[in-house]
């Protein structure tokens, strides 16, 4: 990373720290950024993990809102962190490629029904994306097989916060804004080799099994039985 670093000015933040603390979120649930830098301040485990010692500086939320928004939203960074793991299952002789199962888990949205519409009102989008970047790119995503156009029916509820999740019951409780995160699964040490997010409905998943297999083939170089 050395080359990237400049030689004047305030001090970088190394983007292994970030990506540290990035795992430390998803793997202990820690949605917020701002709780996520509380925690890893506080916690001992986290300080260890992140290398920060017991006197390490922990970055401020909104530094690490900007960099995971921006620069890491921007590269294939941690696609390439994934894949390096994978990898590794690899070369440990943890996947054989012989088997595989695809498998999707439910992820609820940063949205609730209150602030949503009728899926079948005119709405303002443009006056709404002046202040939400989620609402800025959701026309980006209607022509995409694995959101807009992945069905013709129109939804029972759009949120005006986040207009790309999909209103679901699939839980057969309370219906809520969520998408649908697939897995390709091998099965010999359960192994997930690709992941790949789409709206919250059935007929995303053939699409989103294509799609990760295609990709497993090209990037891992590893040819799966048909």
């Amino acid at each position: 990373m050395a080359p990237f670093y400049s030689s004047t000015g305030r001090p970088s933040i190394d983007p292994e720290l970030l990506v540290r603390m990035l795992l430390v979120g998803y793997c202990y649930g820690i949605r917020s950024e701002r709780r996520l830098c509380e925690e890893v301040h506080l916690n001992l485990a986290y300080r260890w993990f992140c290398r920060l010692g017991l006197d390490g500086e922990v970055p401020d939320h909104s530094t690490f809102s900007k960099n995971r928004h921006g620069r890491f939203r921007d590269c294939d960074l941690l696609r390439k962190l994934f894949e390096t793991v994978v990898q590794r299952c690899m070369a440990e002789r943890l996947v054989e490629g012989s088997a595989f199962a695809v498998d999707a888990s439910l992820i609820a949205a940063d949205a609730n029904k209150p602030r949503a519409v009728a899926g079948s009102d005119d709405v303002d989008w443009e006056a709404i994306a002046k202040t939400r970047r989620s609402v800025r790119e959701y026309p980006d995503t209607l022509d995409q097989a694995a959101w807009g156009a992945a069905s013709e029916t129109v939804p029972k509820f759009i949120s005006k916060a986040d207009p790309a999740a999909q209103w679901t019951g699939a839980h057969k409780g309370h219906a809520f804004f969520a998408y649908a995160n697939n897995y390709l699964i091998e099965l010999k040490a359960a192994i997930i080799v690709d992941v790949e997010a789409t709206r919250a409905i059935r007929q995303t998943e053939v699409g989103a099994t294509r799609t990760m297999i295609e990709r497993t083939e090209e990037r891992l170089g590893r040819l799966l039985k048909k």
